[in-house]
Parts: structure tokens; C-alpha cells; sequence
């Protein structure tokens, strides 16, 4: 088993370093990919063509050197040279269009990567985007697929064609003379041992540097995400000071490879013109003696220079390799992660019909959020759920949309638990507003129909805006529903954008609607609009409203308050007030009422006390 070495990034987290990736899972990663088998076919004739054009040059060098006269260059054969700039064509043409192919090729290689590595972070639970944020997501799509990239599009080249080129060089080099051919071998085991430690040595150097890239892009999107807080709160310097940590542990592994780099040039350059001088030493006694021609050595130190060339062109390869290899760990084992469930039932129509069975859940093992939650809601049911900060109300949400799976107890959606449904089905049924109400980039017209799985009309899209009383302001703005709303709709105020939320839920007509205090950021104008909206959108449809004013939910059907992820009061708000204490605290301190009075309400001693309630809370 590998290895591992970390140390904790910016956040805490730790980021391990596999020591050993293996080829294998590089191959079948770009194998998965489905390149153009005939493409590389292709490459490969015309890398052939390529290299016997190269390897025919030496041959016919020889020759023409061989049958020159020592007097004069009378004997010089032009048919030789004729063959010889044909071949110098060839490898030229053939190399450059095999270069194209595998280019090409590599380039849809990594596309398709991309394109597979989008899926999956698509594909992938909401609790991994608890543990790892998006910077590591991000540096595996951009940082990570770069240097497989740049291996395929620059490299592969080198290492197919080079490999053909020094083989096919090899064997005539054993033809014209093995002795020197043998000779030259001995210099091969020298650059081995000096090669493999430092191919080691960058291959660890490498998985770190994406590690690290990783660690840099999670806080740069996590500080520029929030740049407002950012400076609100006056954190340039403790954010810099994280930034700049990793900066320099990127700093350090890139010298570090760097440094292996500058090792691999020198070293082999060394190694290969001590065998050059060798190899022309021996080779002129040999010429001296007559046991060689002039033109046999001629043709010999070409093919040597032949063999050179590829080699340290692979070696450089064979270096990105092994770069190439810790990122492709990094993407292997974000690819081996646990999607969530694609297939399961999905009914076309949904009547609202909830039931909570006995739920428990919790984030963390030990520290349970949702403690034995047990209701149930009829079709067209509007609940509110009511409870001190951290009671659970949101988890609520979130277990009903499938983004976390209970550890026992169910859910069940017209007398079928949410386990059974597809996530995508279940969710096309749920409309959700929350209560900060993000936006996406890009224009009003955009984010209204966000996620709307038809083409509304015009009419339907104004009509939508309409209900949610956003049609005023949206047509106010410069280019009305055209209007880019900015990054996370900075460009419009907290009201605009629930109101946005509000009508893209209208075009949804989903079954299930989850409010989630949809109007806490409205003043009290456009607030009693909204409420007004709602209602009319509620009708017919199972709807839970995470209520922090009390205001909002005293005409609600069924209240329920939730304690520490316990449900401990259910009932009406006249029941409520009657039967459960902190409910009633809580109520006394909103409606800043005097306990007497609330008594007198509770007990119904004003036959509106509800409406009393609501129109106090308000003011």
C-alpha cells in the first residue's frame, strides 16, 4: 500500500500526498476517454513514414561519402542526393502531420476528461461539498487536466515518435558495427541510475504542486467569493496571511521542481556527449586502421544523434509523466467517489401527501441534529416549523430534498419513501425558496427560469413575476427581465431577489413548496404583497415555512416546534400558546404582549385573537 505524508491546508483540512501513482490508472483513465482509434492509427503510419525517412538519411549518406573519389567530387552520386532530400521530405511531412493527429487527438482526449470530471462534480453528494468546498473541484478541472493536457499535446509526441526513431536507429547502428554499437550501450545503465531517482523525486513534487494548487484555489474562491465580509469585517490581513502561506508552500514545490528540472538537462547532456566523444574516438582509430569506412562512421554518428535526440526529447517526457501521474491520482480518486443514486421512481404527478417516520440524522457521528421526528401532513397542508436557532428546522429542508440521507427513520411522499425516488424526479416536484435567495449569473429573465424543466412562454414568465409582485421592479430596471443581475445578484437588494425566487417557484407549480422565511428581508409594503402572493401559491399545495416571526405562521394549519431536533409541541397557534411554554415565551416577546393579555387571546377571549396576533407582529 502507498505511502502517505500531509499537513493541514488553509482550513484545517488535511491534504494527503500519495508517494506512488500508478501508469496503469494514467493509461485506463486516458483509455476511458475513447480517443480515435483510427486517428491514432493513422499518426502512427505517418510517425512510421516519419522515422523511415530519418533512418534511410544515414544509409544513403553513406554511400554517397563511401563512392566519393579522394581527387575530386566527380564521383558524386546525384541520384543519391535526389533519394536523400526525398527522404528529409518525408520525415518532414510525415512527422509534422503525425504531430497534428496526435494533437488533435490528445486535445479531444482531455476534453472528454473534462466533460467526464463536469459530470461527476455534478453527479456528487452535497455532504462532499461539506468536507471539501469547490476550490478542490476547481483546481481538479482547470489545474489538474492542464498538465494531463500538456503531457498528451506536447509529449506523447515525443515519446511515440521517439521511441520509434531510437529503436529503428538502434538496429542499424548493430548493422554498420555492434562492437561500437555495444560500446555505446555500457553509457545506458550510467543514466538509469542518475534518471530513476530523480523521475521518483518528480513524480512526489508533482502530486503536491496539484495538492497545493488545490489548497490555493479553495481560498481564493472562498475569500473572493465573500469579498463584502471580507472587508466589512477587516480580514484583508488574515486572509492575505493564508493566502500567502500557500503561496510559498507552492513557492517551495516549484523550486523543488525546478531543481529536479535543472538536474535532468545537465545530466543527460553529460551522459550523452561523453558517449558522442567516445564513440568518434574509437571510431577514427577504427577509420585509421581501415576495419571502417569513412562513410560507415559517418552514417554511425547520425544514427548516434539519432538516438540522442529522442532519448532526451523522453527523457523531458517521461518527466511531465510523471507530473502528469499526480494529477491523474488526484482526478482517479475524485472519479471514484460515491454519486448520488440516479435511478428510482418517478411519478408524473405528486398529491403532497408528507409523513416523517421516526427520522433521526446527523452531520457528525455522535452529535445527532434530528432526534426521532415523527408527523405527518396531508395533501394542501401549510405547516410551520418553529424553534430556536439550531433547532434543526433547515436539516428538515434539506433530508426532504434527498441532499443528506437519514441514519434511520424515513420520509415517504404519497406512501413511498423519499429512498425510493429518483433525486432528480423528487426535486422536480419541490419548490424551494430560501431565505437568502441566491441568484446565478447572468440576466432576470435567466434565473427565473432556472431549473424549469419546459420553455415558458413570455406571458408565463411575466405573469410569474407578476404574482410574485417582482413585475414592477424588474421593468424599472435598464434592460427590465435582460438585466445581468451580477455575481450572486449582488445588483439587486435582498427583497428583489426573493421576490425573483418567489416567481421562479411559480413557474415550477411544483406539489411541495419549502419556504424558508421567504420574506424576512421585504419591508412591510412589499411584504404584505408577498404574503398576499404566497397565499395564492400555497393554494392547493403541500407547503412547510420555516418561520423565525411568529407573525408569518399563526394562520398556518399545522405549527410544529422543534427543540434541539426534537419535535415538542404540534398543534394550531391557539393550541400552542395554550399548551406549550416556550412557544409562548416566544410569542410574548415578539407580539410584546403582557403575559395577561396573551391569556386572554390564547383563551379566546377576542374571537380574531389570530388575526390581533398577526397585525402585532407586523407592527
Amino acid at each position: 500500500m502507498a505511502h502517505e505524508d500531509s499537513h493541514p491546508d488553509g482550513h484545517g483540512r488535511e491534504i494527503h500526498y500519495e508517494k506512488k501513482a500508478s501508469l496503469g490508472e494514467f493509461v485506463s483513465l486516458v483509455a476511458g476517454t475513447k480517443p480515435s482509434i483510427p486517428a491514432l492509427a493513422v499518426a502512427l503510419c505517418l510517425s512510421l513514414v516519419s522515422t523511415a525517412g530519418s533512418l534511410v538519411v544515414p544509409l544513403l549518406t553513406k554511400g554517397v561519402i563511401n563512392g566519393l573519389s579522394k581527387q575530386s567530387l566527380t564521383s558524386l552520386d546525384f541520384g543519391k542526393v535526389l533519394l536523400i532530400a526525398l527522404a528529409f521530405l518525408l520525415q518532414a511531412g510525415g512527422g509534422a502531420l503525425s504531430s497534428y493527429l496526435l494533437a488533435k487527438t490528445g486535445q479531444g482526449v482531455v476534453a472528454a476528461l473534462r466533460e467526464r470530471l463536469w459530470r461527476k462534480q455534478l453527479s456528487l453528494p452535497v455532504p462532499y461539498f461539506d468536507r471539501f468546498g469547490s476550490g478542490p473541484l476547481v483546481s481538479r478541472m482547470t489545474n489538474d487536466t492542464a498538465v494531463v493536457k500538456n503531457f498528451i499535446t506536447e509529449n506523447m509526441t515525443s515519446l511515440v515518435s521517439g521511441a520509434i526513431t531510437a529503436v529503428g536507429a538502434l538496429f542499424f547502428l548493430f548493422y554498420l558495427d555492434w562492437k561500437m554499437s555495444l560500446l555505446m550501450l555500457a553509457a545506458i545503465p550510467l543514466a538509469v541510475l542518475a534518471m530513476v531517482p530523480l523521475g521518483r523525486t518528480m513524480r512526489k513534487v508533482g502530486k503536491k504542486t496539484m495538492d497545493e494548487n488545490a489548497a490555493l484555489t479553495s481560498i481564493l474562491a472562498r475569500v473572493l467569493s465573500e469579498i463584502r465580509l471580507v472587508k466589512a469585517s477587516n480580514a484583508e490581513k488574515r486572509e492575505f496571511g493564508e493566502g500567502k502561506g500557500a503561496i510559498d508552500r507552492l513557492y517551495a514545490f516549484g523550486v523543488r521542481e525546478g531543481t529536479v528540472t535543472a538536474l535532468v538537462g545537465p545530466l543527460m547532456g553529460l551522459v550523452m556527449m561523453a558517449l558522442l566523444v567516445l564513440i568518434v574516438g574509437y571510431g577514427g582509430a577504427r577509420v585509421a586502421s581501415g576495419a571502417l569506412g569513412a562513410g560507415d562512421l559517418v552514417a554511425f554518428i547520425l544514427y548516434l544523434i539519432q538516438v540522442i535526440m529522442p532519448v532526451t526529447m523522453m527523457t523531458n517526457a517521461v518527466n511531465q509523466l510523471q507530473k502528469a501521474r499526480g494529477a491523474t491520482q488526484s482526478i482517479v480518486e475524485l472519479l471514484r467517489e460515491k454519486e448520488e443514486p440516479r435511478s428510482g421512481a418517478a411519478p408524473s404527478s405528486v398529491r403532497g401527501s408528507l409523513r416523517f417516520e421516526d427520522l433521526c440524522f446527523s452531520y457528525l457521528e455522535g452529535e445527532p441534529v434530528i432526534r426521532h421526528l415523527d408527523f405527518g401532513l396531508e395533501p394542501g397542508t401549510v405547516a410551520a416549523i418553529v424553534g430556536p436557532s439550531g433547532a434543526g428546522k433547515t436539516t428538515v429542508f434539506a433530508l426532504l430534498e434527498r441532499f443528506y440521507e437519514p441514519d434511520s427513520g424515513r420520509i415517504v411522499l404519497d406512501g413511498l419513501p423519499l429512498a425510493d425516488w429518483a433525486p432528480e424526479a423528487l426535486r422536480s416536484h419541490i419548490g424551494y425558496v430560501p431565505q437568502d435567495s441566491p441568484l446565478m449569473s447572468g440576466s432576470v429573465r435567466d434565473n427565473l427560469v432556472y431549473g424549469v424543466s419546459r420553455a415558458p412562454s413570455e406571458a408565463e414568465i411575466r405573469q410569474a413575476a407578476r404574482v410574485a409582485y417582482a413585475d414592477a421592479f424588474i421593468e424599472d430596471l435598464p434592460k427590465a427581465y435582460d438585466t445581468e443581475v451580477g455575481e450572486r445578484g449582488v445588483k439587486l437588494s435582498g427583497g428583489q431577489r426573493q421576490r425573483i425566487a418567489i416567481a421562479r417557484a411559480v413557474l415550477r407549480d411544483p406539489a411541495i413548496l419549502m419556504l424558508d422565511e421567504a420574506t424576512s428581508s421585504l419591508d412591510s409594503e412589499a411584504e404584505e404583497q408577498v404574503q398576499l402572493a404566497m397565499g395564492n401559491l400555497m393554494k392547493g399545495r403541500t407547503t412547510l415555512v420555516i418561520a423565525h416571526r411568529l407573525s408569518t405562521v399563526v394562520d398556518a394549519d399545522l405549527i410544529l416546534f422543534l427543540e434541539a431536533g426534537r419535535l415538542t409541541g404540534s398543534g394550531r397557534h391557539e393550541e400552542l400558546l395554550e399548551s406549550h411554554a416556550l412557544y409562548r415565551s416566544f410569542a410574548v416577546r415578539q407580539f410584546r404582549l403582557d403575559p395577561e393579555a396573551l391569556a386572554t387571546l390564547a383563551s379566546g377571549g377576542y374571537a380574531d385573537g389570530g388575526e390581533r396576533l398577526a397585525l402585532a407582529g407586523a407592527g
